[in-house]
């Protein structure tokens, strides 16, 4: 894919899918706005992606409307958005702490309602959302995003109506090797990923280049809008 002289904002893009994703743009060609509230990790990412005056950071907390509209009034407008934060929170419903629970809410879903209203777009834009296979298959503990991954394939498709030609797609990955499961699991981490692959028709773990390359195709195709691209490697069909 070209991404010549384009330029894409990357939100959640200091780790893991985002980073990934900025390292696929960049190889094509865009100049990166890479989005996040931590400005060390942001440098770090700079760094490691090579990019010079290509890549360019923002601190920003994107569950705060003001600091979303500063963002995209003080940058270029926007060829493609990628907005891939998350607060990660699994409790069982009993012992569902709320306030933990609104904070997943707003680092995804508030989070795309900012970035819907405020987010400059040049023309041929598009945006992405990170969702997730916990929207169809919800595991114990992980009420909150499934609720969360649901409710933004239904924001995307009302999205895509009310900023067309802009194209709102979702990416919804599988279990993708990232820093999130360090959180999420722990020191269980690898072995959780080793019983997972085998229950997956694919044999394997996903891989930020997995999720890269979705991101891409979507960023690419001028005639999908409205949709949900999973990247889970069959996890639906287990």
């Amino acid at each position: 894919m070209n991404l010549q002289d384009q330029h894409v904002v990357i939100i959640g893009g200091s780790s893991g899918i985002g980073l990934g994703v900025a390292s696929a743009c960049l190889e094509a060609g865009a100049s990166l706005t890479l989005v996040g509230r931590a400005p060390d990790r942001l440098d770090a990412a700079a760094t490691r992606l090579g990019g010079g005056q290509r890549v360019r950071t923002f601190t920003a907390d994107v569950t705060e409307e003001a600091q979303v509209r500063e963002l995209f009034q003080s940058r270029p407008p926007a060829h493609h958005v990628l907005l891939t934060s998350v607060h990660p929170y699994y409790q069982p419903i009993r012992q569902l702490d709320l306030a933990q629970a609104r904070r997943t809410i707003d680092s995804k879903l508030v989070a795309a309602l900012h970035v819907a209203k405020h987010a400059n777009f040049a023309p041929g834009g598009s945006f992405t959302v990170t969702g997730g296979i916990a929207a169809e298959r919800p595991g114990p503990g992980g009420s909150v995003i499934a609720a969360v991954n649901g409710a933004l394939v239904s924001l995307v498709r009302a999205l895509a109506l009310e900023l067309a030609p802009v194209r709102v797609n979702v990416i919804s990955p599988g279990w993708i090797d990232t820093p999130t499961w360090d959180v999420v699991a722990g020191a269980a981490k690898q072995q959780r990923f080793e019983q997972h692959a085998r229950r997956l028709p694919v044999g394997r773990i996903g891989t930020t280049a997995d999720t890269s390359s979705a991101v891409l195709f979507l960023m690419g195709n001028g005639f999908i809008t409205g949709e949900v691209l999973n990247v889970d490697g069959g996890h639906k069909l287990v």
